[in-house]
């Protein structure tokens, strides 16, 4: 072959190869946006994020969670569920825990100055998630931090100059700093250092991508300002909407009652599970279920089309979440316990059983259901029982007044899925 025409086609070939290489590396980059961007509420920004990809390197994902409670429920898991999609996808994923940012606390839509957690609350809750979030991320693959690593190591003339990167007038374009100023309400010098100390994290960690809730984007952007200035690359945002409880409206909350906790039993998050609407499921899926793109669309289609029924997809959403917190054996046992109690009228195989010690012969239903711990308060056991909530021996009931006699046992039935079997002695 003539060296003219062989150095054409080497040439040839080689710009073919290029030109594959870069088709195969883009599509990777499309096949990791579209999963990164899946249920995400905004991602700032995409073009910064697609450039810091096509590097090849693995990119340092954060995300920091203030430990203000003992115990995770599903919508704090919507941020790690997202850290476990960038972990598959080989990113190098940072669980920082705001253990010196909690002793703060986050001003974050709150209408008055929040009352800071002490050391030794913020270490109590820290060692909690620490033993929570495992039921996700892979602990091999995951770096925990405390930021109090850093943040507590600062002198005087470093929170100073950390102070002088931000002006009082850009604190106040803060939705809750904006209200408060206006209603005349405190605001402490502390809470303004609050997204400083949470940017100096960024800074500090050198992240590439920070994710937080739709509440938390001033904060979140505050790091990409604080980078800037110091002269690092400007971390990518992207925010999680706010998982919605069991009521389908407001935010998933302990104190609203409508949360799913991942310590609860098998049984107590699948029937949560497979009460929730329709519509609300679909949501679930898109933020907490491992099923790919490709199925979840599938799934979507079927619902659609009716080829799917709404309580299957609910009832295989209900068994993968169950699984994930505490394994298959418990999935495949909650769900056959759930058909019992709810196409059997059954009673679970396994139920809670209490004892309450009284000092006379009989004792009040609804001083009952609060000492059985059945309930948290007697104004909730009023509630409950007023709404027919509530059955004795299988007998729906609604006198707050009805007392039940020691040296028994009685089988009380709370809500559509909750049992227990109560022994009352003198």
């Amino acid at each position: 072959m003539p060296k003219k025409q062989f150095a054409a086609q080497k040439k040839f070939c080689y710009d073919t190869k290029i030109k594959s290489e870069s088709m195969h590396t883009m599509t990777d980059i499309q096949t990791q946006l579209s999963l990164i961007k899946r249920g995400a509420a905004e991602l700032i920004l995409e073009d910064e994020l697609i450039k810091k990809l096509e590097t090849g390197k693995p990119l340092r994902i954060k995300a920091g969670f203030d430990p203000t409670a003992p115990d995770l429920h599903l919508g704090h898991t919507v941020l790690i569920h997202k850290l476990k999609q960038f972990q598959e996808l080989g990113h190098h994923v940072i669980f920082l825990i705001g253990d010196f940012t909690g002793m703060i606390g986050d001003p974050t839509g709150k209408s008055e100055t929040r009352k800071p957690l002490t050391k030794e609350e913020v270490a109590k809750n820290a060692e909690t998630y620490k033993t929570q979030i495992f039921k996700i991320l892979d602990e091999k693959k995951t770096e925990i931090v405390f930021n109090s690593q850093w943040l507590a190591a600062m002198n005087v003339i470093d929170v100073v100059k950390l102070g002088a990167m931000q002006t009082v007038a850009r604190m106040l374009e803060r939705e809750d700093f904006k209200k408060r100023f206006h209603n005349q309400q405190d605001i402490t010098i502390l809470e303004f250092y609050y997204p400083l100390f949470q940017a100096y994290d960024s800074v500090y960690l050198k992240a590439d991508v920070e994710l937080g809730g739709t509440d938390q984007l001033f904060n979140l952007l505050m790091g990409r300002t604080l980078q800037k200035r110091m002269g690092q690359e400007p971390q990518v945002v992207m925010t999680m909407p706010l998982l919605e409880g069991t009521d389908g409206v407001q935010k998933m909350s302990k104190s609203l009652g409508n949360y799913i906790g991942i310590t609860e039993s098998p049984g107590e998050i699948f029937g949560k599970l497979m009460s929730v609407s329709d519509e609300l499921m679909v949501r679930y899926y898109e933020l907490l279920s491992s099923l790919s793109n490709g199925e979840l669309e599938a799934l979507k289609d079927g619902l659609k089309k009716g080829a799917v029924h709404p309580r299957n997809a609910k009832a295989r959403l209900a068994k993968e979440i169950v699984a994930r917190f505490h394994g298959n054996d418990a999935a495949t046992k909650a769900a056959s316990e759930f058909d019992k109690v709810f196409k059997s009228k059954g009673i679970p195989e396994e139920i809670e059983e209490k004892t309450v010690v009284i000092q006379s012969e009989a004792i009040g239903i609804v001083d009952l259901l609060k000492r059985a711990a059945l309930t948290p308060s007697t104004s909730e056991a009023r509630r409950l029982i007023l709404q027919g909530g509530v059955s004795v021996e299988g007998e729906k009931i609604t006198d707050i007044n009805l007392r039940l006699h020691a040296h028994k046992d009685y089988l009380l039935k709370l809500g559509k899925r909750r049992f227990a079997k109560v022994s009352i002695k003198n």
